[in-house]
C-alpha cells in the first residue's frame, strides 16, 4: 500500500484540521499536500523543519541501524547537497554533471546512491531556468541503512 493511501485512510478516521510532515522525506510531503489538494481536503499541511545533529547528520530511527563508523561517515550526504546548493548558487547551471559528480563523489567515498537531484522545490520536477526556488535531494546506501536528505534553497540572489 502506498504513502498517500495509507495518510488517506488516517485522514478520513481522524477527520484532522491540521497534519504536520516533516521536510526531511520532502518527496512524502509533496504528495502529502498534492492528495490533499487534489481531494479538497479541509487540512492544512505544515511543513516541520528537519533536525539536525550537531554535525549537520539528519535525525531519523535509520540512524540506529549505522554502525558506529558509519554514523560519522554519513555526515557525507549534507556535506555533498551542500557542494551541490555551492555550485547552483554560484552560478552554474549545468545540473546534469552537477549531479553525477555528486553521486560520483559518495560512491567513491563507498555509498550505494540512488540519486542526488536538483528540483523545483514546488514541483519536484526539474527546474526551469526562470526557477529560483530549488531542492537538492539525496538519497543513498551506507552499508546496510538507506538515507535520504535535502536541501531547499533559493537558486538567484535575491535583488
Amino acid at each position: 500500500m502506498g504513502v498517500a493511501t495509507v495518510v488517506m485512510k488516517l485522514f478520513n478516521i481522524v477527520r484532522p484540521d491540521v497534519a504536520v510532515f516533516g521536510k526531511k522525506d520532502y518527496q512524502q510531503l509533496h504528495i502529502i499536500r498534492e492528495l490533499v489538494k487534489q481531494f479538497n481536503l479541509p487540512i492544512d499541511i505544515v511543513a516541520g523543519e528537519t533536525i539536525r545533529e550537531a554535525n549537520g547528520l539528519a535525525l531519523s530511527s535509520r540512524n540506529g541501524y549505522l554502525e558506529i563508523n558509519e554514523k560519522v561517515q554519513a555526515t557525507q550526504l549534507i556535506r555533498v547537497l551542500n557542494e551541490v546548493v555551492s555550485q547552483v548558487t554560484q552560478g552554474s547551471q549545468d545540473f546534469v554533471t552537477i549531479e553525477a559528480q555528486a553521486m560520483q563523489q559518495l560512491t567513491t567515498l563507498g555509498w550505494e546512491v540512488d540519486y542526488i537531484a536538483i528540483r523545483s522545490a514546488v514541483t519536484l520536477l526539474k527546474p526551469t531556468v526562470e526557477e529560483n526556488d530549488l531542492i537538492v535531494l539525496g538519497a543513498a546506501r551506507l552499508g546496510k541503512t538507506r538515507l535520504i536528505d535535502n536541501i531547499e534553497f533559493c537558486a538567484k540572489p535575491l535583488n
